[in-house]
């Protein structure tokens, strides 16, 4: 995914009244400010933003590959209701096993 200008301005200012067009690869941006109360960030300052939640969506991407891998909260919440011990180690293995095929970035996890 590529972070737009319109998911910067949003980010930058999150109650201002605007709309942003733009080409799928980012050129011919179009910015019409609406609001009177806020001023409208400068290019630079769109820019910055626009890079900084790229790097935030692109470091992320663990989180997004792990969700749908990992088993139901329900399969661990039956083990507890049941007093079942192996249902619950085996949540948990399965929890732990999905957090080993998509490691974080950074090498650490939690």
């Amino acid at each position: 995914m590529r972070i737009t200008t319109g998911q910067a301005l949003t980010s930058l200012c999150p109650t201002a009244d605007f709309s942003a067009s733009e080409e799928n690869d980012g050129t011919n941006v179009q910015i019409y400010w609406h609001d009177k109360e806020q001023t409208q960030p400068t290019d630079t300052e769109i820019q910055a933003e626009i890079v900084r939640l790229q790097a935030e969506y692109d470091n992320n991407k663990y989180q997004r590959d792990r969700q749908p891998n990992y088993p139901p909260i329900t399969d661990y919440l039956d083990g507890i209701v049941k007093g079942d011990q192996a249902q619950i180690d085996k949540y948990i293995a399965d929890c732990l096993a999905v957090k080993q095929r998509y490691p974080k970035n950074d090498g650490g996890d939690k």
